[in-house]
């Protein structure tokens, strides 16, 4: 029995709106590079001082985030190392999992019924591939970053990829690609320090980008070995009847 269609609605109204107010308020004109060098030597005293409450605020302001699909979570991560250190992977991965988690439970309330009805084919044919190998095509989107974060959040909602295969996938997925975000921003403690902006031109390197995408390229690794097997059975079939 579906929830009452208020309910339903409810979580993608709230997420829609917080997306609105980013903008409406001009907070995505504030919260940018410059405001957080001005404004680091603070932060990080504040930080240092109240280290679990730190924690704690960067915790909440990662989930929010991801939640509202703000364009700001490369800007969070990167300033959670510089900030917090190693620590913020373990922080950024739990809140990009559950901001990604109500993203993909707003999505599906909202959307899933409507697509079934004028999506057609390609809807099916989205279905049928993430509910064969849903886990490992969502974990190679998760490895390999070719895609916005809010895109692969709301896509396999839309199928019908389980609530837990898509946090298991998430979580493990952002992983790796978290590692080397923090990396690179305890790398720039002692820029955001002296007030500069970073040059994020590192991001985008052969050094970052291609050992992400080898894993994303293992990660696709079961589900070709599955249809060899699958390609292979009804050949091994065919060979045996002609021999009997």
């Amino acid at each position: 029995m579906k929830p009452p269609a208020v309910k339903r609605l409810l979580l993608p109204a709230i997420l829609l709106a917080g997306l609105t107010l980013f903008f409406a308020s001009g907070a995505n004109e504030i919260i940018r590079w410059g405001f957080l060098g001005t404004h680091y030597a603070a932060i990080k005293t504040f930080a240092g001082v109240h280290i679990w409450l730190g924690y704690f605020a960067f915790f909440c302001s990662y989930v929010l985030t991801v939640a509202f699909s703000l364009p700001i979570a490369s800007l969070l991560t990167l300033a959670g190392g510089a900030v917090l250190g190693w620590p913020a992977v373990i922080l950024v991965v739990a809140a990009a999992t559950t901001g990604a988690g109500l993203v993909f439970l707003a999505a599906r309330n909202l959307f899933t019924d409507l697509l079934r009805q004028r999506a057609g084919a390609f809807f099916t044919k989205l279905e049928k591939g993430f509910s064969e190998n849903a886990f490992f095509y969502l974990l190679a989107l998760r490895l390999v970053p070719v895609a916005p974060f809010w895109v692969v959040n709301i896509m396999p909602a839309l199928t019908c990829m389980p609530f837990r295969q898509f946090i298991g996938a998430t979580c493990l997925g952002i992983i790796p690609g978290t590692a080397v975000y923090i990396s690179v921003g305890r790398g720039f403690d002692h820029i955001l320090a002296a007030g500069k902006t970073p040059d994020l031109g590192v991001l985008t390197s052969p050094e970052i980008l291609l050992p992400l995408a080898g894993l994303g390229a293992l990660s696709l690794l079961p589900i070709l070995v599955r249809r060899w097997q699958v390609e292979k059975k009804p050949s091994a079939k065919g060979q045996h009847n002609e021999a009997d």
